[in-house]
């Protein structure tokens, strides 16, 4: 690359050029979607900066503490959510909220209301915050079929039904990575402008990596396919090269590696958590949707991810998510063991 015809650039796509480009592809579009997901990209913002500063700030730390003054201080991922919630109900676009950190859904006020529904985690992988980790926002939007009578029912739709997802990643830069159901592409945020700029375009995951990403300290409660299949990362029989273990522990960290490098990102049921830990709505459903745009596969155990029906906002699902061969691997593993009737 030439850094210095890069750093003399003019034409610069940006997320809001780049919203309005494929808004243009739509002649029927009002815009509306342009304007959610300017609010979505402000969010990030503010979230970016307060991450930044989170320990000159005295963001850090637990919530309900009080400062010398006497005021309340916000954790930072209640600081998120609230920043996100705002901003949302802001834009007079959305009409249901599902957060992580609200233990029921949002109901937007009638006045303000619109078409689109937003399941978001304001600040995923926070309990890392302290040691300075790869931190995020995952988002992922549906349509609403009727604003003015919605109902909880209209937030527990497959995710099929999505119509766009992303994730903004909080780390040495800030990234956001985004789908509207034509792809995949990935824009940084240039501190000088700030202003999201389009920096991977088009992102395709690799068919095969050479990494995988699981946490194996839960390894004695795995069931039989997922032992199996780390085993074969480990110590493969076909006389090719073993996986490198990455494992973050965030998983907008560990996600965003496996879809620009490639590999697999596992987190399986186990008999601590037999229905797994990530929640369907606003972790498993947007990343699954992006591998799927990105050109990967997105598995559950037992079903396509995206297929799933959830029944409560929170629920929580297995997921084995990244490059196509290495998801179809884990697959056939589990239609073995399902042949066999061995289910561990």
């Amino acid at each position: 690359m030439d850094h210095a015809a890069e750093a003399q650039r003019t034409d610069l796509m940006t997320i809001t050029r780049h919203a309005l480009n494929e808004q243009g592809r739509h002649p029927e579009s009002r815009g509306d979607f342009t304007i959610l997901l300017s609010h979505i990209v402000l969010g990030c913002k503010f979230v970016a900066s307060a991450v930044n500063k989170a320990g000159l700030a005295k963001l850090i730390g637990l919530a309900g503490e009080t400062n010398i003054q006497g005021e309340e201080q916000k954790k930072l991922d209640v600081l998120s959510n609230e920043v996100f919630v705002k901003a949302l109900v802001s834009s007079g676009r959305t009409c249901v909220l599902v957060s992580e950190e609200n233990e029921e859904a949002i109901f937007v006020d009638a006045q303000l209301r619109g078409k689109y529904c937003v399941c978001f985690d304001p600040l995923d992988g926070s309990s890392n915050i302290d040691c300075g980790v790869s931190i995020g926002t995952i988002f992922g939007i549906y349509m609403i079929k009727d604003k003015d009578n919605a109902t909880l029912e209209d937030v527990l739709q497959p995710g099929t039904n999505m119509i766009a997802a992303g994730y903004c990643m909080y780390g040495s830069s800030c990234t956001l990575v985004l789908s509207t159901g034509n792809g995949v592409n990935g824009f940084t945020l240039d501190p000088s402008l700030g202003e999201f700029i389009l920096t991977h375009p088009n992102i395709k995951i690799p068919n095969k990596g050479k990494i995988y990403s699981v946490n194996e300290g839960n390894a004695r409660n795995w069931d039989v396919p997922t032992a199996k299949f780390v085993e074969k990362c480990k110590f493969p029989q076909d006389g090719s090269s073993p996986k490198s273990l990455r494992y973050i522990g965030s998983m907008v960290a560990d996600v965003h590696r496996t879809l620009l490098y490639g590999g697999i990102f596992l987190y399986p049921a186990d008999k601590k958590s037999p229905n797994g830990k990530l929640r369907v709505l606003y972790e498993v459903f947007p990343m699954s949707f992006l591998m799927e745009q990105a050109g990967g596969q997105s598995f559950t155990g037992k079903q396509r991810a995206l297929e799933l029906a959830p029944t409560e906002i929170h629920q929580r699902s297995p997921i084995f998510l990244g490059s196509y061969d290495d998801v179809e691997e884990i697959k056939s593993l589990y239609a073995s063991e399902s042949s066999t009737g061995l289910s561990a």
